[in-house]
């Protein structure tokens, strides 16, 4: 494959570097996306008349059809071509967080987050797939790969800081008109610095696959998201979940028929692969739902403002950068496994550690150095597993493979919320039932202690999740430095 118009491999070609840069930007700007309307989320409900059953739409539709999609934007990356599938992610992107922005009705809210979780399901696999054809060389990739996974890891969190500054000095609709001018540079810059590339032989789509996978993985992630206000026996909740697993069970049968499936299983079959990708989902999972739970207890329990809630937020991001840096040159020689379950024990360790929170503890000697903590578990972790994923994949392949890591992050993140979010609303509940007295004589304090106790319970639920992703870490993946890829390999024929 050449570089557009360079006439030489595009392994080879001479800007990739600042491609890095530009995709690295796009790539943000689709992660913190994820978590930037969290902290604005009251202001934008008051503001627009939405009701509290309704109010979960505003996370819930950017997650469904983000996570829903990515497989299908994966597959176009691949045989429209990974730049122009790029470019029109990133438009479509900002045409969607304008109109959020500009919304007046919470309906068009929830529909302006579910198109830019359409168009993120174009941009983000793009994205990966240029970074895998783009870096082949071991030392480049893994310098390419901290940023992707520093990025990966870290921008929930740069989310929360930036939607705590734009709700606090600007408005709440900044939090998604800000996407505007960074998706538009994105895209301008990407006409410029980023080259084409695209698979070769039979570029068919899997179209029946394509509906199969993303109506069943919409169902299994809205089945959770019920659960969370109806209940995990209410017939809404088992009818989403039950329906969402039959269609994900026929798609699998049907991908082991079809000539040219949307996810090839070969993908997944690869041991270290497969073990990446299940590690990737249990991740996902615990990290956004105790990103969540963080911001509750900053903003409800400890009283502070949307800004200074983000910056509450910014040492775990401290942390993925300094990790992402220290795994970019340490991976290489001692191999992705041992980074992996380094990362989750620490990740473990410090969720383990937020469960010993209070009503008037004290940030500095419980809650920031669990999150640094945090930061340092998680960018162990996103630097290989991102690596790890996609090593080996064959070219035709790249953007279904890098779409499989992101669906992984996204799916787990969206059943990782629901999941903390039920038993959150249980532990309050029969907390308050099992201090009934106490909240007639005190209600407010009862509340209160009802609430953290409801955050520790999804702590250490949190904590559960990351503790499996460690286990699958270290039982499944057995790479070691030597898989790594050498001078020219690792991204499929060039």
């Amino acid at each position: 494959m050449q570089a557009a118009r360079s006439g030489v491999p595009i392994s080879e070609y001479p800007r990739r570097w600042l491609a890095l840069a530009v995709i690295a930007v796009a790539q943000l700007m689709v992660v913190l996306d994820a978590t930037i309307v969290n902290i604005a989320l009251p202001q934008a409900q008051a503001d627009l008349g939405i009701s509290d059953p309704d109010r979960q739409w505003v996370v819930t539709a950017y997650t469904l059809t983000f996570g829903g999609f990515l497989l299908l934007g994966g597959r176009i990356a691949d045989y429209w071509g990974r730049k122009r599938t790029f470019m029109t992610g990133a438009v479509g992107f900002a045409l969607a967080s304008g109109l959020g922005g500009l919304a007046q009705h919470g309906a068009t809210l929830f529909a302006a987050r579910a198109l830019q979780g359409v168009f993120g399901a174009l941009l983000a696999p793009a994205s990966l797939a240029l970074l895998t054809v783009l870096f082949t060389e071991v030392h480049e990739r893994s310098k390419a790969f901290a940023v992707y996974g520093a990025i990966s890891a870290g921008g929930a969190a740069v989310g929360l800081l930036l939607g705590g500054v734009l709700t606090e000095y600007a408005d709440w609709r900044w939090c998604l008109l800000v996407n505007i001018p960074i998706a538009l540079a994105a895209m301008l810059a990407a006409l410029a610095v980023v080259p084409e590339s695209r698979a070769h032989g039979n570029t068919t789509l899997d179209v029946p696959g394509a509906i199969l996978v993303t109506l069943g993985l919409a169902a299994i992630v809205y089945g959770f998201t019920k659960a969370a206000t109806d209940g995990w026996d209410a017939p809404v909740t088992l009818g989403f979940l039950i329906g969402g697993l039959l269609l994900v069970v026929i798609f699998v049968f049907l991908q082991m028929r079809v000539r040219n499936p949307l996810l090839p299983l070969r993908i997944l079959l690869d041991r270290n692969r497969g073990g990446a990708y299940l590690g990737s989902l249990f991740v996902g999972a615990g990290l956004f739902g105790s990103f969540l739970f963080m911001t509750f207890y900053f903003q409800r329990t400890l009283g502070y403002s949307p800004m200074k809630a983000g910056l509450a937020a910014l040492p775990v991001s401290a942390g993925v950068f300094v990790a992402a840096a220290v795994a970019s040159q340490f991976v290489p020689k001692v191999g992705p496994k041992l980074f992996m379950v380094v990362g989750g024990v620490f990740a473990t360790a410090a969720l383990l550690w937020l469960t010993q929170i209070g009503v008037d503890t004290a940030y500095a000697s419980h809650v920031l150095p669990a999150q640094i903590l945090l930061g340092l578990g998680l960018g162990s972790i996103f630097v290989p597993l991102s690596s790890l994923a996609l090593i080996g994949v064959a070219d035709h392949d790249a953007g279904a493979a890098s779409a499989t890591l992101n669906a992984t992050q996204q799916v787990g993140a969206s059943l990782g919320t629901a999941l903390l979010n039920t038993l959150f609303v249980s532990a309050v509940t029969a907390y308050l039932t099992d201090h009934a007295a106490q909240v007639v004589l005190r209600p407010q304090q009862a509340q209160a202690e009802a609430a953290v106790h409801g955050y520790t319970v999804a702590f250490l639920w949190a904590a559960i999740i990351l503790a499996a992703a460690t286990v699958v870490m270290a039982v499944v993946v057995k790479a070691h430095k030597s898989d790594l890829p050498v001078q020219g390999a690792g991204g499929g024929p060039m």
